[in-house]
């Protein structure tokens, strides 16, 4: 009874063996290619330039996984491709008037080089509007026989503290005084060490920079003859600029200081970020009593510059909705889809309901849960490389 029983069991794990299919090893391939953060339709098989712009084109690495719709991008490719993303949560999607504004620069970081004392400027170092400057960067070389003067009294206070040796003079007071006024001169720390170490009087001293920013006038030429307090160059931080509109008085009231705003720009592909109002004017100007508002705006990339044309965002109704912005939804003719950033970094499509918004933000109604994040700019490139890597049906199946 025993062994048949054992014989049992022994043909059980037999039929069980054989109906246990073997397990496939998977074997992931890693496609490379190169494409253009602005021409994504561009895929070239080596790096070079993009023969349409000319940009350096982006190498993108792409693996097959579990997820056939997977993208991932490094460090580098992000910086290059320039993705920007933004969190799905509530938003105004009701009606919105738009006010047409003007970048300007923001007053608050603008910066003045002046003339320390008189002279003639016998080569300027920073010759155009638009050239960054940095504290401590030579500006222009200057002729002047006053520091010239100056000099000679430091070298002869070094002099006579080594030689004479007379208890009534305080040869330390003497060079403290006489370096002092070649710093009050313009002179750097490590110019008047330089000076004491040669024991020489230039004619020409290079005067340096006191300010950072962007050059944005240069109001002497070589040759000119400088006197103290005449302004050599300005400069603008270009890092936070101003949007400046005007409104009409019955709009002020939609309003009030500190109020974050959606800034938009025709220019950069309708690129949407958020603004401060900064300052609106308690008085009506002009005959036609409009008031001037004025929004803050970071550009840490330097994309924006002054004179560009901005829309503002006035809200007409108060119609919140779980939201994304427009710019990060793709249709076609099977649906609406976003790009969705997963927690490890990567890109995922996602099809979506989408109900009807205004220019900035449409609601969803489906497909998004709020604190998901989604790509606002770099979503075709994205679609691009999903395209390259699966075929155009790379969709196909997908539920919302």
């Amino acid at each position: 009874m025993n062994k048949i029983i054992l014989l049992a069991l022994l043909f059980a794990l037999f039929f069980a063996a054989c109906k246990q299919k073997p397990q496939q090893s998977v074997k992931q391939e890693t496609k490379v290619y190169y494409t253009c953060s602005m021409h994504p339709q561009v895929h070239e098989d080596h790096d070079g330039n993009c023969p349409i712009c000319g940009m350096k084109l982006i190498k993108v690495e792409v693996t097959d996984a579990a997820s056939s719709n997977t993208i991932t991008l490094n460090g580098t490719q992000l910086q290059l491709a320039g993705i920007q993303t933004e969190t799905v949560r509530e938003e105004n999607t009701g009606n919105e008037k738009m006010l047409t504004g003007t970048v300007t620069t923001n007053e608050n970081t603008a910066a003045e080089l002046s003339a320390r004392l008189a002279g003639r400027v016998q080569q300027l170092f920073i010759r155009a509007v638009g050239d960054k400057i940095t504290i401590g960067q030579p500006v222009y070389a200057l002729y002047s026989e006053d520091l010239q003067e100056a000099e000679k009294e430091y070298l002869l206070a070094k002099q006579q503290q080594k030689v004479l040796h007379n208890p009534d003079v305080d040869y330390l007071q003497l060079i403290a005084a006489a370096e002092s006024k070649l710093k009050l001169w313009g002179l750097s720390s490590s110019q008047i060490k330089n000076l004491a170490a040669s024991q020489k009087v230039s004619s020409l001293t290079t005067i340096l920079s006191s300010v950072n920013g962007t050059v944005s006038d240069i109001a002497v030429h070589e040759g000119d003859y400088v006197t103290e307090g005449m302004t050599i160059l300005k400069t603008q931080g270009l890092s936070s600029l101003w949007v400046e509109a005007q409104l009409y008085a019955n709009e002020a009231g939609l309003y009030k200081e500190n109020d974050f705003v959606n800034v938009s720009f025709p220019d950069l592909g309708g690129t949407l970020i958020k603004g401060k109002v900064e300052f609106m004017n308690p008085e009506l100007s002009g005959p036609s009593k409009v008031d001037l508002i004025r929004i803050s705006i970071p550009n840490p990339q330097g994309l924006i510059r002054p004179g560009m044309l901005a829309y503002i965002a006035i809200s007409g109704g108060g119609h919140h909705a779980l939201a994304v912005p427009a710019s990060s939804i793709l249709t076609d003719g099977k649906g609406s889809k976003v790009w969705v950033k997963n927690s490890n970094g990567s890109f995922s499509p996602r099809m979506i309901k989408a109900g009807v918004g205004n220019q900035n933000y449409v609601p969803v109604l489906s497909g998004l849960n709020a604190g998901e994040i989604v790509v606002t700019v770099g979503a075709y490139l994205l679609n691009s490389e999903a395209v390259f890597k699966n075929g155009s049906d790379n969709m196909a199946g997908m539920k919302m």
